[in-house]
Parts: structure tokens; C-alpha cells; sequence
């Protein structure tokens, strides 16, 4: 029984160190937001992400989600949550000057209806 507890107790502080969002950064984000492929900015760099950040979490989070600029839709991997999106966008802020919170339901309800507004938009412009 001693050992599970050791391992428990090893184990634990290194999970606490994850932030929100950071594993999905990690697999998903990194690719393009270390390098600054596409113009991506680069995780930390303030000045470029302070333009975004003064979007708004909803507004930011649904133009990523939805694709925008260079970037696809969800970062290119199609099977990403909402949630999941949204956290690792909240940990890039963070990481790049920002202080936003993984986003709670009112600003995922938030986030829901401006990629509705969103894929509208861009749907009324490929129509013409």
C-alpha cells in the first residue's frame, strides 16, 4: 500500500504545474505560436498580442476557433472542443501578457454565439 502513496504523492505536484490549456498549446498551438508560422504571434510576445487580447476572450476565441488570417479553424485539428480551444487560448494571453480565466460557461455562452455570428458572417461573404 506504501507504494500507490508514494507514486500518488510524487505524481500530483507535477500534474498541478499543468496550466489550463497548456497540453492542448503543447499538441495543437505550438506548431504555428513558437515560431510565428503565418505571422502566428508568438507566445510571450506582448506587443503583438496585445492588439488581440484587447479584442476580448469571446471575440478572439471565436475568430480562432472559426479561422481566421492564416490560421484554420480550430487550429487545424477539427475534432477540438470549443473548451479546449478556448483554454489553450486563454493560457497563450497569459503566456504573452494577458490575465484572462479559463473561461467559465457565461463566456463560453459567450464565445458559442460569437462563432455563430462569425460562421454567418463568413457564410454571407462566400455567397456573394
Amino acid at each position: 500500500m506504501k507504494i500507490p502513496t508514494l507514486l500518488l504523492t510524487a505524481i500530483l505536484p507535477i500534474a498541478a504545474l499543468a496550466q489550463p490549456g497548456e497540453a492542448t498549446y503543447k499538441a495543437v498551438c505550438a506548431a504555428c505560436h513558437t515560431s510565428g508560422v503565418a505571422n502566428a504571434p508568438k507566445l510571450g510576445d506582448a506587443k503583438k498580442w496585445g492588439p488581440l487580447i484587447r479584442e476580448g476572450q469571446a471575440v478572439l476565441t471565436a475568430h480562432g476557433y472559426v479561422g481566421i488570417r492564416g490560421m484554420p479553424a480550430k487550429g487545424g485539428k477539427p475534432d477540438l472542443s470549443v473548451e479546449d480551444f478556448a483554454d489553450a487560448v486563454a493560457y497563450m494571453v497569459n503566456q504573452s501578457g494577458g490575465k484572462w480565466q479559463s473561461p467559465d460557461a457565461k463566456t463560453l455562452a459567450a464565445i458559442r454565439t460569437e462563432i455563430d455570428k462569425r460562421e454567418k458572417a463568413i457564410a454571407a461573404k462566400a455567397r456573394k
